[in-house]
C-alpha cells in the first residue's frame, strides 16, 4: 500500500540489447506495468560560480510503493501521458513505525 496519492500508473522497463554495429540500445521490455506512481515535476533555479546567469532546472520525482523491483537505470513509461523517464536514483526513507514508500529521481527522455 502507498502512503502518497497516486496520480498515475507506470510502467517499468527493463533490458539493452546490441545493434548491428555493436551499440547498446535499450529494449522496452516491460518488467512490471500498472503500478501505482505520484508523479511530481519541478523546477528550480540554478547559478555557479563560473556562470552566474540563473538557469532553470526541471526535473521529475516519483514514489511507488515499498517493495517494487526498481533498480537504477531502469526506464519509466507513464501510462497516461505516454512519457519515458530513466531512473537516476532509488531511495528510501527509514521510518520504524511503516515500511516509507521508494522514492525515484528520473530523467524525462521523451
Amino acid at each position: 500500500m502507498m502512503q502518497a496519492i497516486a496520480t498515475t500508473r507506470i510502467s517499468i522497463l527493463r533490458g539493452t540489447t546490441t545493434d548491428a554495429y555493436g551499440d547498446e540500445q535499450d529494449t522496452d521490455t516491460p518488467v512490471a506495468s500498472g503500478v501505482p506512481a505520484a508523479l511530481t515535476e519541478q523546477s528550480r533555479r540554478v547559478t555557479t560560480r563560473d556562470d552566474p546567469t540563473p538557469r532553470i532546472v526541471r526535473y521529475t520525482v516519483a514514489r511507488v510503493p515499498a517493495g517494487t523491483d526498481i533498480q537504477d537505470q531502469d526506464r519509466v513509461r507513464d501510462e497516461r501521458t505516454g512519457a519515458v523517464y530513466i531512473v537516476d536514483a532509488v531511495s528510501s526513507m527509514a521510518n520504524p513505525a511503516a515500511t516509507a514508500d521508494l522514492r525515484l529521481d528520473l530523467r524525462r527522455t521523451t
